[in-house]
């Protein structure tokens, strides 16, 4: 008689629902393999798979069809991965549509694993090339961000969340402070209040219930694409490993800056993500 116990469900620690690209470094490309070097096991779960960024002269794949991408989450939930999950990370998204079936997928997976924790970079645009996604993501994003316990929007997102220009670090306080609620205890504002960077530097701005900090860092001319989709994961990876949310940014904008240099010295136009553990 066979006795052997049957096999287990691999333990994954982060399901990550974003962009995937063939070539280059953002979205799950970035992702991906930085919580694989810091020890993490990812579940990928693409919303759109191009070639490329739309920046280059060309470009071809798309959205994920909504049936496609409602199997894939429901397929992760039928192979047993909330025995273990620890995050769920979100970046960008193909459709609106895309929102209801994710925001009911999060809902089913928080009522089995309420530790379960929620990442959510509500990803629109940037000051650089304005708003690249569908413009009803604006209010689509509304949907989800009461699932989040953080959220990781850079400056011009913030701004079409808060529905209006935000010309201070006052302002951008104010405004993700607004964003927390009884699930939400920490917005982290990248690239912050842009018009008060003092020249070769640039601004992280963290808000929680009880505490705000700005964080300035080195500003690296690297028009690499990914820069926050590079930084929302080492984030995530940090808190996973213990770090409180204050030490996690300070770690995560180091790291960031780091591959910014690398990338410029290799002169890369993709991100110089690191080789191996990091």
């Amino acid at each position: 008689m066979n006795t052997a116990a049957p096999p287990r469900p691999l333990p994954i620690d982060v399901v990550s629902i974003q962009s995937q690209v063939v070539y280059g470094h953002v979205g799950n490309s970035a992702a991906v393999p930085t919580l694989q070097a810091m020890g993490m096991r990812v579940a990928a779960v693409p919303t759109v798979i191009l070639s490329n960024t739309p920046h280059y002269p060309t470009l071809h794949g798309g959205p994920v069809p909504a049936d496609w991408f409602a199997g894939y989450l429901q397929d992760l939930l039928a192979r047993d991965i909330l025995l273990h999950v620890r995050a769920v990370l979100v970046g960008f998204l193909g459709a609106a549509e895309q929102t209801a079936v994710l925001a009911d997928w999060l809902g089913q997976a928080l009522r089995v694993r309420p530790a379960l924790r929620i990442h959510i970079d509500p990803v629109m645009g940037d000051f650089d090339h304005g708003a690249y996604t569908d413009p009803a993501l604006a209010q689509a994003w509304r949907t989800l961000l009461p699932h989040a316990h953080g959220l990781t929007p850079n400056h011009f997102e913030l701004e079409q969340l808060a529905g209006g220009p935000l010309r201070t670090m006052d302002d951008v306080q104010d405004a993700a402070c607004g964003l927390l609620g009884p699930t939400t205890q920490w917005v982290v504002v990248t690239s912050a209040a842009p018009r008060q960077w003092p020249p070769g530097q640039m601004h992280v701005a963290l808000v929680t219930p009880t505490y705000r900090r700005v964080y300035r860092h080195a500003h690296i001319a690297c028009g690499a694409k990914g820069v926050g989709d590079l930084f929302a994961a080492r984030l995530a990876g940090h808190l996973l490993a213990g770090m409180p949310v204050e030490t996690a940014v300070e770690h995560a904008c180091r790291h960031v800056v780091a591959v910014l240099r690398d990338t410029v010295a290799h002169g890369w136009q993709e991100l110089a993500l690191p080789l191996g553990r990091a």
